[in-house]
């Protein structure tokens, strides 16, 4: 038996008579452990009492009628233990829906009046060939926004539901899969199941149990979706492969691609990813031929890939600049779709004290405080933390602070003053937490036309399909460009190509206006150029002179603790111990132990040792041999980070 335990172990105990016929490998059972009641996983039962000198417990109870995970499951716990440093046991804990019982309630969508496309592209009809020649089993489509990726996914998955087995869509954001479960829950004849965090665990178990039961054709969901037990799977489908959202932040860190392509290995079943803007990773990948690559350059229809103007902003004074509001007013007199992309939430991302110069700091985190004005408080956006407006500056005592920079909630307010008419809608995080389905109201007013200008971070940016949007605002477009990150270019990139592929989904008139102090980055120059194969090639060979993925792989083992000088003790232990390592590994490169980029987070000091090599394998071992010399104190966390994709 397994247990969410944070060691590697596995128990045993006596099935009580009455449980003799139900106890069965893939229940979960409750157990005594110690003085708790724990749940276990029943992953074998023998009839065999193990060799020493101690007395076994007996189960409880059982949770489950039927049962909840397979050997397969069991087995990549396992996998993943070893390759995220985390218990098999709490890999396994976490796949599993935690409701107790299903619920009466069903998670679908009513029935929409989506249909098949009924004729496809030149490309479309290119990229459905090439994987119905099942000559790999990994494809990559690389198409542009609003080439028709996403008809092409759903015929590969009709054509493997059809030979009897199942299928996995992943999707990186819940938005996504609440929309794409709207529209192919008739298509599947129902027999679909949509995954994701916001169903409550006895709607998730629900689900659950009737893909474990085969009653499920297809499986919609975000990230941990990827655990879901199939009987039978045949395919993988990744949308937006290029996601950070895939990597989970908590343990086990694991990436739902890595596992997606483990999985599919180990079953003999197909995975395609797909985006707009791959990866490095995948580029790499595709470069050396070990993923057959689809190209798809055309929207279908008549879509067209909009204009992109770049804005110089140095010299602008007001955040919506002239040239953004003339063609904001001409798009509203033509009764046509707007967007506007901020990624900073709030009214202003700073509070400054004008004397000193110095910000307004979290007390629990190294990071400043975001003046929110709806609500008069100044918040955290890390760890939650809030207060009052401050009337005096901590450090030095003076009374002259005020608001720097601007968030969504100031361009919503720098909106409704310019364009009164206008039926402005706010989509952030903090609109998401209105209540429960409000954002789903406001992505469906949008679509109808009720609003005129939908304002938002990057949750507006990702896979949404705006048929009257025919204007992308994109303001301060090189914020993310000053994240001291080796993926911050990257990011822009990305972030800043999704977005543009918003506008002029179904017209030829689409217009993108980004709004920057650099114009002449290369994310930004090549993002309004639509060059991404130069943004590639500039990125790839700054990594390849670098040492950075894709050219190697790392592994971050950070330290966290309440007291700074403790922590900062215990990284430098780490950083020792690796150093003693070093000669048995000389793949194996060491980066001194350093604070962490944001150094304090929720209350704890964060240090941390990098490690890098060009092999996964040797800096497995290295780490795995590492981590069994230290043991951390009872006060500190460890935190292993396999492949991270941000080092904040």
């Amino acid at each position: 038996m397994l247990l969410a335990l944070p060691y590697e172990a596995s128990y045993t105990y006596i099935i009580p008579e009455r449980l003799s016929d139900e106890a069965v490998p893939g229940k979960r059972v409750i157990v005594p452990f110690g003085r708790r009641k724990m749940t276990g996983f029943i992953v074998s039962v023998s009839d065999i009492r193990p060799d020493g000198d101690f007395e076994l417990k007996e189960i409880e109870r059982l949770i489950d009628k039927e049962p909840v995970f397979n050997e397969e499951l069991v087995s990549l716990a396992r996998w993943m233990a070893a390759m995220y440093f985390s218990a098999s046991g709490l890999c396994l804990s976490a796949m599993i829906p935690s409701g107790r019982k299903e619920s009466e309630q069903s998670p679908f969508y009513e029935q929409s009046s989506f249909r098949p496309v009924e004729t496809l592209s030149e490309w479309q009809e290119h990229a459905l060939s090439v994987l119905r020649e099942e000559k790999s089993h990994m494809y990559y489509i690389f198409g542009i926004t609003g080439s028709g990726k996403s008809e092409v996914y759903l015929r590969r998955a009709e054509d493997i539901i059809r030979k009897g087995r199942q299928v996995l869509y992943l999707v990186p954001e819940i938005t996504l899969s609440e929309q794409l479960s709207d529209e192919v829950y008739s298509r599947f004849s129902g027999r679909v199941a949509i995954l994701h965090s916001e169903l409550t665990p006895s709607q998730r178990l629900k689900s659950w149990n009737e893909i474990m039961r085969g009653d499920v054709d297809l499986v919609i969901g975000a990230r941990s979706s990827v655990f879901a037990p199939f009987r039978s799977l045949g395919l993988i489908i990744m949308d937006e492969e290029h996601e950070t959202s895939y990597k989970a932040g908590n343990a086990p860190r694991y990436h739902a691609r890595q596992v997606a392509q483990h999985r599919t290995a180990e079953c003999g079943a197909e995975f395609i990813m797909g985006s707009a803007t791959p990866s490095l990773e995948a580029w790499r990948l595709m470069r050396e031929q070990r993923i057959r690559r689809i190209d798809m350059p055309e929207r279908v229809g008549s879509g067209r890939y909009p204009r992109i103007k770049v804005v110089n902003t140095l010299r602008e004074k007001r955040n919506i600049s002239e040239e953004l509001e003339e063609e904001i007013r001409r798009a509203l007199r033509n009764k046509r779709g707007i967007l506007l992309f901020l990624n900073r939430r709030g009214y202003t991302y700073g509070y400054v004290c004008n004397t000193c110069g110095a910000p307004v700091t979290c007390p629990n985190c190294s990071v400043s405080l975001t003046y929110h004005k709806k609500e008069n408080r100044l918040f955290c956006h890390t760890c939650g933390y809030s207060s009052p407006l401050i009337t005096e500056c901590p450090e030095c005592g003076s009374v002259d602070l005020s608001p720097h920079g601007y968030g969504t909630e100031n361009i919503e307010e720098e909106a409704a003053a310019l364009f009164p008419s206008a039926v402005i809608s706010r989509l952030d995080s903090d609109t998401k937490g209105r209540t429960r389905g409000e954002m789903q109201r406001i992505l469906h007013d949008f679509r109808d036309g009720k609003i005129d200008i939908l304002l938002g971070t990057q949750m507006i940016a990702k896979g949404l399909n705006f048929p009257k949007v025919s204007l992308v605002g994109v303001l301060n477009a090189d914020s993310s460009l000053s994240v001291p990150d080796f993926r911050a270019s990257e990011r822009t990139f990305d972030l800043l190509h999704q977005v543009a592929g918003r506008a002029g989904r179904y017209s030829d008139d689409g217009l993108v206006l980004i709004q920057t102090h650099q114009p002449l980055a290369p994310a930004i120059r090549c993002a309004a150029e639509n060059d991404i194969e130069s943004f590639i090639r500039t990125e790839m060979e700054i990594r390849r002179k670098t040492g950075f993925p894709p050219y190697s792989r790392l592994i971050n083992i950070a330290i966290r603790g309440k007291n700074e000088e403790r922590t900062a003790e215990e990284a430098d232990r780490i950083e020792t111990l690796a150093c003693e390592l070093e000669a048995f590994f000389p793949d194996v490169e060491i980066f001194s132990a350093s604070p962490c980029l944001v150094e304090k987070r929720s209350g704890y000091y964060r240090y941390h040792v990098l490690l890098r090599s060009g092999s996964m394998q040797q800096l497995l071992v290295f780490a795995s041999r590492l981590l069994s010399k230290y043991e951390a104190p009872s006060s500190m966390y460890l935190e292993i980070d396999t492949d991270p994709v941000s080092l904040m």
